[in-house]
């Protein structure tokens, strides 16, 4: 039996169907990645795994005694415990084990008698056998392995789990899912609040895990390295792609130009049966304008514009200067701990700047410093004048739960929604997956990737020459996300992103600056061409 099935699954929220006569299996060694637009239903896929949630009609059926462990993209671990109390938990049996061996070695070394003697061999032999059967002679080490990997240093392995930030939380969350070690792992953005480091030490760590998983994730090449078929919700139903990320992407190419292969077949069939309607007099006129807008229809709703052609009608008004920053000397510390200094650089017009490095190396930090929302121990930072920068996360923190998508992108004193068409601004925004409907939605109904996109669009249509990105694609789809990339690679102005995402990252770079390269001292960051 398959440990999950889906059959025939179909599910509604109020008035909004999210999916639609769902089939799906998971099986032994399966590695699914789950893609689609924000809202599409993967994480209610998860939820009806869990039995979180119940199908409005269908079934979903557990193979019985199979062991779950689910990662949420908002931690449900919670607690006065630390992160190491909760860890050492999960081994209460081998270390129970640990403590009687202890104890054995304790009474053979005080010379006991040889009944009692042989009494302790043999029950030394039995535990020997448990702690194997367990893999329980270096739990302590593995516990060791995972923290250090998610980056956590003493004073966080020490704090109670309520003191973490959420972010913190989310890493100890996906510690403890992977060192429970279940039949099956549910796992949604597993890697949003890790570093480049810790993505590729859980890609290794996948290798070696015998049981399946779904993993909902924006991450291609993390998708690439892991899963074995991709599912991509879409238009309510589950579609299969064997294979992984970059097979997907081949396989649903061919999909679509069948799809289009069967519009034109369609097209074809509806001008044969306006031709038709045309020898009736009378009738024709009226029907065939009813075919003639169902055609237009059809291939406006199949065929949408070039993503470049609609970005570069937006910035065809947008005039940068050549040096947009230059930054001097800059120092910053923290204690003792040095993350920078005597950081020099230019922010010119073409650049678009990867800031590369480990968790807590001072990547956000330095974005902080030129924004001017924290102070350099030393340096300078001295923005060109006129069209300044923007910065996302201040977007993303400053959106007005009682505006309206549309007023909260186009009211920005200089947005290029003034100088670009009305019609060019409407397509960019359609292409971020907002529909008319959705730009008179309030803020405050949006959900966390809505919110993002509207940041988003609202830094691309800023009007600003530089763009300042902390993590910018942890929040969008896929599909969001690739029409940001496009978006940058033809911005006139200058980006500068912090990102963990090694596809995006390689994609938009051609300048890179690294903290805490093979061979830098501390505080040293290297800036060179991508």
């Amino acid at each position: 039996m398959s440990l999950i099935r889906l059959q025939d699954v179909s599910v509604r929220f109020e008035n909004k169907q999210v999916l639609r006569e769902a089939f799906f299996r998971l099986e032994a060694g399966d590695r699914v990645g789950l893609i689609g637009k924000n809202g599409s239903g993967k994480t209610t896929l998860l939820q009806l795994a869990l039995d979180r949630i119940a199908p409005d009609t269908g079934t979903v059926s557990v193979e019985l005694g199979t062991k779950i462990g689910y990662f949420s993209q908002f931690s449900e671990l919670n607690g006065a415990e630390t992160i190491l109390e909760v860890l050492e938990a999960l081994f209460t049996e081998i270390r129970a084990f640990e403590a009687e061996l202890a104890a054995i070695d304790e009474a053979i070394a005080a010379g006991p008698a040889d009944a009692e003697l042989d009494r302790l061999i043999s029950r030394q032999a039995e535990l020997f056998e448990h702690m194997d059967r367990l893999d329980g002679w270096d739990y302590g080490r593995r516990i060791d392995k995972v923290l250090t990997t998610l980056g956590f240093d003493e004073a966080h392995r020490l704090c109670a789990i309520d003191e973490l930030s959420g972010g913190w939380r989310n890493r100890a969350a996906l510690a403890k899912i992977l060192l429970e070690n279940p039949d099956v792992l549910l796992l949604d953005e597993p890697t949003n609040f890790l570093d480049v480091a810790g993505v590729e030490w859980l890609e290794a760590w996948f290798r070696d895990f015998r049981g399946a998983a779904i993993i909902v994730s924006h991450d291609r090449k993390f998708l690439d390295a892991v899963v074995t078929r991709i599912i991509e919700v879409e238009n309510f139903h589950l579609h299969e792609y064997p294979g992984n990320f970059a097979e997907y992407v081949v396989q649903k190419q061919f999909r679509l130009k069948t799809l289009e292969a069967q519009f034109v077949h369609e097209s074809e069939l509806l001008a044969f049966e306006a031709e038709g309607i045309a020898d009736r007099r009378e009738a024709a006129k009226a029907e065939s304008r009813g075919l003639g807008n169902q055609l237009a229809k059809i291939k406006k709703s199949r065929t949408p514009r070039p993503v470049d052609q609609i970005v570069t009608e937006i910035y065809g008004g947008l005039h940068v200067k050549d040096v947009l920053c230059r930054v001097e000397g800059l120092g910053k510390s923290y204690g003792s701990k040095v993350l920078f200094e005597d950081l020099s650089f230019e922010i010119r017009r073409g650049n678009r700047i990867v800031v590369l490095g480990s968790n807590g190396s001072g990547k956000s930090t330095l974005l902080k410093v030129l924004t001017g929302e924290e102070q350099s121990d030393t340096g300078d930072v001295v923005w060109a004048k006129g069209p300044g920068f923007v910065s996302y996360n201040q977007m993303l923190e400053d959106l007005d739960d009682a505006d309206t998508v549309s007023h909260a992108v186009n009211a920005l004193p200089d947005s290029l929604a003034f100088s670009a068409t009305k019609k060019s601004v409407n397509r960019f925004l359609a292409m971020f997956q907002f529909s008319e409907a959705d730009l008179k939605q309030k803020i405050g109904n949006l959900s966390g990737g809505q919110k993002a996109r509207v940041a988003m669009a609202q830094c691309l249509l800023s009007g600003a020459s530089v763009l300042l990105l902390d993590e910018p694609t942890n929040h969008l789809d896929m599909s969001s996300t690739q029409v940001m990339e496009r978006a940058l690679i033809h911005f006139p102005g200058a980006v500068v992103v912090v990102s963990h995402d090694r596809f995006f990252s390689e994609k938009i770079a051609n300048r890179q600056l690294v903290f805490g390269g093979d061979g830098a001292r501390p505080g040293e960051v290297n800036v060179h061409a991508a």
